[in-house]
């Protein structure tokens, strides 16, 4: 076998269902059913940034941004940054404040289908930082998930994750634990940190993992 991973299979998105439908979460913006949306970026994700090794440069990609929190907060601390978003208005609402706080040179939200990115994407991030999107996909497309972000990543790029381990059945937001991500994660990424976060909004308090994983191929 080639010391390079490969990426795993992306047949499985096609069957697009409904949270893969640009509506099915504009429905929620309209509606207020945003409960995901915590109003502030994710602590776990704030305190890495916070430690004396954390990257202080680069450029980010957040999948399924929303609202702009933890993008904007990215951006403030001086990445370049990228939010993806299917709902018009997380877009619209994260442009507004981007352009309220001086920020639309260091961020940029677009709205797009995170499984169908364009060609430029492919290696071009250094960083992803993953809160809201992993868990509110069907769990049947996570492979496909994890090939994409292992696409966009350049190599020894960082995956920022916090990941939702609530204990309820059905979803969105559905459960992983940390033997899933690393069976889905482990043959394209090294895991460089996975546990409990120490910090968590009170909304997801003993319900969050955090995790760094870095795209494998690089010692």
């Amino acid at each position: 076998m080639s010391g390079k991973p490969t990426s795993p299979s992306a047949s499985s998105w096609m069957s697009n269902p409904a949270e893969l439908q640009a509506e099915f979460w504009e429905e929620r913006y309209q509606s207020q059913r945003t409960g995901w949306d915590i109003g502030e970026p994710a602590p776990p994700l704030v305190d890495f940034l916070n430690e004396p090794q954390a990257p202080t440069r680069g450029r980010v990609f957040v999948p399924g941004s929303g609202r702009g929190h933890d993008a904007i907060y990215l951006a403030r601390r001086g990445f370049e940054v990228v939010g993806l978003d299917f709902a018009p208005s997380a877009i619209e609402f994260s442009q507004a404040r981007a352009a309220q706080e001086g920020l639309t040179e260091r961020v940029q939200f677009i709205q797009q289908d995170l499984f169908n990115l364009p060609a430029e994407f492919e290696a071009a991030f250094d960083l992803v930082a993953e809160h809201t999107c992993f868990c509110a996909i069907d769990p049947a497309l996570r492979p496909d998930y994890v090939r994409v972000i292992h696409n966009i990543l350049k190599p020894g790029g960082l995956m920022l994750a916090v990941f939702f381990a609530h204990n309820r059945a059905g979803g969105p937001p559905f459960r992983t634990s940390p033997a899933e991500i690393r069976q889905l994660f482990g043959p394209f990424f090294t895991i460089r940190q996975l546990a409990p976060a120490r910090r968590s909004h009170p909304q997801r308090a003993n319900e969050e993992l955090f995790g760094v994983l870095q795209k494998a191929g690089v010692s």
